[in-house]
């Protein structure tokens, strides 16, 4: 039966030391395609933030933003953005809270710089977004104005309450740390994702197979009956809910577990 992976990116795909692509990685995922089996990027991350060193790898498609925009080929059969409505109240509230907040779709990244980003993590990513070029002056004020699904970072319990209650109405909010959290619309996750992906195939359940290495991935570990964790997983006890643990990303995490679970 030909088989179909999904591979989250930061610490799975990537190496968790230095964050380059393991080329033991690219070149397995190239010699699963080989072997008639289906590749996919499965990420939180908008299609505009997945760079073109991942692209370059090698895949099928890509499940973006956490299921809301599917990419298969030169397709776009899936995409699901929000009501420009809808995200000015989230800036609203958290401009009110002071959160660090991170607006994404499929076209865009954007800080909102309203006020001075304060968390050092906010403060190097945002470094990190200017370094690789992306246009960092798009007007979130703009009537027009709308996104996919947001992140942001904060130093306290209160700002994370006041903003959900404002978006709770609209959005899950993942753990992603003790002070970064990231919301995606209701009703869409990488596991929502992978359905979509198997049903455009025809394929089952039975034939898929999630690689991940943080909380953002369980939707698509416990969906799956194939999960493998990465050996770098944080936080560790991600290993225990999963069907197979691999060694970690920067020591050929993928390419061998690709080879233990058959892909060739």
């Amino acid at each position: 039966m030909k088989k179909i992976a999904f591979f989250d990116i930061d610490g799975t795909l990537t190496s968790e030391t230095d964050g380059s692509v393991p080329e033991s990685a690219a070149a397995a995922i190239r010699r699963a395609r080989q072997a008639g089996n289906l590749m996919f990027l499965n990420t939180g991350r908008c299609f505009q933030n997945v760079e073109p060193r991942f692209k370059e790898v090698g895949f099928d498609g890509y499940v973006c933003g956490c299921g809301t925009h599917i990419v298969i080929g030169d397709e776009s059969p899936l995409y699901v953005t929000q009501p420009a409505e809808r995200i000015h109240k989230i800036i609203d509230i958290a401009r009110k809270a002071q959160v660090d907040l991170l607006l994404e779709s499929r076209y865009m990244v954007m800080f909102d710089y309203s006020h001075p980003l304060t968390h050092p993590t906010a403060i190097r990513q945002n470094q990190s977004f200017l370094n690789k070029g992306y246009p960092m002056n798009i007007d979130i004020d703009a009537p027009d104005f709308t996104c996919d699904k947001f992140v942001f970072w904060y130093h306290n319990q209160d700002q994370l309450a006041l903003v959900r209650t404002v978006s709770d109405e609209w959005f899950d909010c993942i753990d992603r740390s003790e002070t970064f959290k990231e919301f995606v619309p209701k009703g869409y996750s990488k596991a929502t994702g992978i359905q979509y992906v198997l049903d455009y195939y025809g394929l089952p359940l039975e034939s898929a197979y999630a690689f991940g290495d943080s909380n953002n991935d369980l939707p698509m570990l416990e969906y799956v009956p194939h999960s493998v964790a990465m050996g770098n997983s944080e936080p560790a006890d991600l290993k225990k809910k999963v069907a197979h643990v691999t060694t970690n990303a920067s020591d050929n995490g993928i390419a061998n577990a690709l080879e233990e679970l058959g892909f060739f």
